[in-house]
């Protein structure tokens, strides 16, 4: 076994289906949720019997924040980071480091075709480099690009009242 695992798994998916056809909706949360906390789970018992390892799962700035444009979706990378969250709180002390990495828009087949700010928008490579890094240095929640977590700070902020009438 590895001392380091990377889970990164993500897939968009079709909001305005999802909303319409239950079977969609569940696989976007499967693929984004269910199958990376079951495999991330199951590797968290092994790397705690051996009280070392580092566990990284990379999530979303979608879930921080529900939006109407990809709430199953970010609904899911929410739930992955609640779960990797709590992971990290349950093996505290026990050798393994666990890492949640929230990425942003990253320039993919998933992105193919978006018309995406370059400010916001990372490479694979840069990824990967944030990912080394914050397993190096044994972060526990690292944003890709620093403006997306004082983004999306901002985001979380905005009283519901208001976030309502916005068109994110």
């Amino acid at each position: 076994l590895a001392d380091v695992a990377v889970c990164v798994v993500g897939a968009l998916g079709d909001q305005s289906r999802a909303e319409r056809d239950a079977q969609a909706a569940e696989e976007i949360i499967a693929v984004n949720y269910v199958g990376p906390a079951l495999l991330l789970g199951a590797l968290a018992e092994r790397f705690e019997a051996r009280g070392a390892g580092t566990l990284v799962g990379v999530g979303s700035v979608a879930g921080d924040r529900g939006r109407a444009s990809n709430y199953v979706y970010g609904s899911a990378k929410a739930g992955f980071t609640a779960f990797l969250s709590g992971l990290r709180h349950r093996l505290a002390g026990k050798g393994v480091h666990v890492v949640t990495v929230k990425p942003g828009y990253v320039r993919t087949r998933m992105t193919d075709g978006m018309d995406l700010p370059d400010v916001l928008t990372a490479e694979p490579d840069e990824v990967a480099d944030a990912v080394l890094r914050a397993i190096r240095r044994r972060r526990g929640v690292v944003y890709v690009r620093r403006r997306w977590r004082l983004l999306m700070w901002v985001v979380r902020l905005i009283p519901e009242r208001l976030f309502k009438r916005l068109s994110l």
